[in-house]
């Protein structure tokens, strides 16, 4: 078993590195952050061709697909993907942040209560503009 350990050591490393690598991309959309996320997926899955040059594992290719098109192309499946994701991070402080920067990202609703006044009494006192001559 102390022969696999540091196997074990490093993909866990590189599954870190995977997890990172997709708070950065939900941090700046940037499309050379969504290709790093595929290509630490493909080294996860363990990219190599077998029967028919299909790869056996696909996990966390599919995964990450569904992760940056979820992030930069928010729908009603958003919501649903994001948690699946949140639910399978183990770190409870990745976790943390990486709710919390999905929360940033969207677009807050507009509150269905009373409109807000804009007008503090600013002008309280002052007659209407057309009285005055100029």
């Amino acid at each position: 078993m102390s022969s696999n350990v540091p196997g074990m050591e490093r993909h866990a490393r590189t599954l870190r590195a995977w997890q990172l690598a997709i708070l950065r991309f939900a941090v700046t959309l940037d499309n050379a952050d969504r290709l790093a996320v595929l290509m630490i997926a493909a080294e996860l899955d363990g990219v190599s061709p077998k029967r028919d040059n299909k790869p056996e594992f696909s996990f966390f290719r599919k995964t990450s697909a569904e992760l940056c098109a979820a992030i930069s192309r928010p729908n009603e499946l958003t919501p649903t993907v994001l948690r699946q994701y949140l639910g399978r991070i183990d770190d409870d402080r990745l976790r943390r942040i990486f709710a919390a920067a999905m929360e940033a990202n969207q677009p807050k609703a507009p509150s269905a209560g009373k409109p807000v006044r804009r007008d503090n009494g600013l002008w309280k006192g002052l007659s209407p503009r057309g009285t005055h001559p100029l």
